[in-house]
């Protein structure tokens, strides 16, 4: 099995190859901001509501798990560095049917996102334009991050680099406010963390189970740590910013998730209403008494909304980039324009997340949730993916490809298959979540066999 030369695939643009034009602070500042939503700022109420103060362990676990696949996402990135990631991957690896698999399966869930944030986005704005529709706001948005997206790569970055700024400074000055009143140096305005953890039915209130379920919610947050592998493909050199990237990636979780996470736990008990009502963080700053902690949530809640939809659409547009060029989805979605955008690639990723916004708005309730229950689980079934191929891949990599090394290899990758495995058959034996394991897997194992009958049929043309 050959690779080509990672200098091969970033030649100067032509009407089928991406630009490069992200600079080093964009990557830098994505690789530490890209990964935090607006699952951190409001979901992770949603969490500990479900596990109680335990939910840590959900959070401690899931970082581990993304540290451990991030090395070794990081691992072939530097060594291939492809638009596509782990779909790329998981074509050498496993075969072209599996990264048509977890191609197309990515592609559907960031789709779907879009009208999830642009929704969110809309919420928020029509609090200060009320006389303005909701839809109307919803669309408004999702046209301007379409409009950023098409331009140029260095439009997406800019944003990305001022979004990623301000999620950076506000999660630090949380955690600095979280430290200075629990150490005392405040007046007190809350009970002990030991009586804020343990005074309302104990550190595990409601046993260990939910603590497994909670990291569905955890690891939907942490989904998207994998978008600076496919936006490093588009800078000057991809091979040294995805390797800065991944060997950061362990203090970047760990401050930013498991210190707010632990501030939280300490402050608002897990049974507080106000946690799922109004959100986590906005919970503790009102409880640290901070003035105008609605509007400065809102303004962070949308900095991070806008953050996500506009990785939404680069992700989506660079995934469905990427199974063009393999031949997986329709020519045309590799086409791009001079500044090596892939335009058509955009559009098509769009239109398909408009219809989302549709059903969103216009169909029952249940039909949206039933389309966002296919993805429920994908980010477990992507890190299930990325392990496979790391141990499949590891030994085609030359010693001078090796910029980036997993550790133990095989047998942390190993481990991570196992643990993977484990937490998706307790999720499944969990009627909470059982649905959406379930759906999920259906919809993937459906792709599979349209993947594996292209595959076939592939191969009888060619011979």
């Amino acid at each position: 099995m050959e690779y080509p030369d990672s200098s091969d695939a970033f030649a100067a643009p032509s009407n089928h190859a991406l630009g490069a034009g992200l600079k080093q602070r964009h990557v830098v500042m994505l690789s530490i901001g890209g990964c935090i939503g607006a699952g951190l700022f409001v979901g992770s109420g949603h969490a500990i509501a479900e596990a109680g103060p335990a939910s840590i362990l959900a959070y401690l676990f899931a970082s581990l798990l993304v540290v451990l696949v991030m090395r070794m996402l990081g691992e072939m990135a530097c060594a291939m560095p492809d638009s596509g990631s782990f779909s790329t991957y998981a074509d050498k690896a496993i075969g072209p049917w599996a990264g048509f698999t977890i191609g197309w399966m990515y592609w559907w869930f960031w789709v779907l996102v879009v009208p999830m944030e642009a929704t969110a986005a809309a919420n928020i704005l029509n609090t200060w334009f009320p006389t303005v529709p909701v839809w109307e706001l919803c669309l408004g948005v999702t046209l301007l991050m379409t409009g950023a997206n098409l331009v140029s790569v260095k439009h997406y970055g800019e944003l990305e680099f001022w979004f990623a700024v301000i999620k950076v400074v506000a999660i630090i000055g949380f955690i600095g406010c979280g430290v200075v009143a629990l150490s005392g140096i405040l007046p007190k305005v809350h009970p002990t963390p030991v009586q804020t953890i343990m005074g309302h039915g104990g550190f595990m209130p409601r046993g260990f189970l939910p603590v497994v379920g909670a990291l569905l919610t955890t690891m939907s947050t942490f989904l998207g740590t994998e978008i600076v592998t496919i936006a490093a493909s588009e800078s000057a050199n991809p091979a040294r910013e995805i390797s800065r990237a991944i060997k950061s990636v362990i203090w970047r979780i760990s401050f930013f998730y498991i210190g707010s996470i632990a501030v939280i736990i300490c402050v608002i008990p897990w049974n507080n209403p106000s946690l799922v009502q109004i959100g986590s963080y906005q919970s503790v700053l009102e409880a640290f008494h901070i003035p105008y902690a609605k509007p400065i949530m809102d303004v962070l809640i949308l900095t991070a909304v806008g953050s996500c939809l506009n990785s939404s659409l680069y992700t989506c547009s660079r995934m469905l980039f990427s199974l063009g060029k393999r031949k997986q989805a329709p020519s045309i979605v590799t086409n791009t324009n001079a500044a090596g955008v892939p335009v058509y690639a955009v559009l098509g990723s769009t239109i398909v997340a408009f219809g989302g916004v549709a059903a969103n708005y216009l169909a029952p309730k249940y039909v949206f949730e039933a389309l966002l229950s296919t993805t429920g689980m994908i980010a477990l079934l992507v890190y299930f993916v990325i392990a496979i191929c790391q141990v499949r891949l590891r030994r085609h990599l030359t010693a001078a490809q090796l910029r980036v090394k997993m550790w133990f290899h095989p047998f942390l990758a190993l481990a991570v298959i196992v643990m993977i495995v484990a937490a998706s058959v307790v999720m499944l034996c969990n009627p909470d979540h059982r649905q959406e394991v379930v759906a999920t897997l259906g919809s993937s194992l459906a792709l599979a066999v349209v993947g594996y009958w292209r595959q076939r049929r592939s191969a009888a043309v060619r011979y």
